[in-house]
């Protein structure tokens, strides 16, 4: 069910964004930055006051049965970061990244 795959860094940005279909790919994009500033300001609330931990849980972001995709994905991932060239920070741009995703969504649509 991956219509589109965003890699997110530690400080809130998107370091990769990739979705399947390319006509409605603005309104991923929106979607991503916008799920983005939902936990920016769940984020900042916690710092504003004392709330309680379990506010902060956001729910299970992919389905149980999707587990092999998301490994999949998390060893791609792992082997762009572990590459030398690679600087923590940058957009991802390995073709081998990116033929995994696109692999991955053809497989599913």
């Amino acid at each position: 069910m991956a219509v589109c795959v965003a890699v997110i860094a530690k400080e809130n940005y998107p370091l990769y964004i990739r979705s399947a279909p390319t006509e409605n790919e603005l309104k991923f994009h929106y979607m991503v930055h916008t799920s983005l500033d939902v936990v920016d300001e769940k984020i900042s609330a916690m710092g504003k006051a004392l709330v309680d931990q379990r506010e902060l849980y956001l729910g299970l972001l992919y389905p149980t049965e999707d587990y092999k995709m998301f490994r999949k994905l998390h060893n791609s991932y792992t082997d762009v970061m572990c590459n030398p060239f690679y600087n923590p920070g940058d957009r991802i741009q390995s073709r081998a990244f990116d033929n995994m995703v696109t692999s991955m969504m053809i497989q599913v649509c």
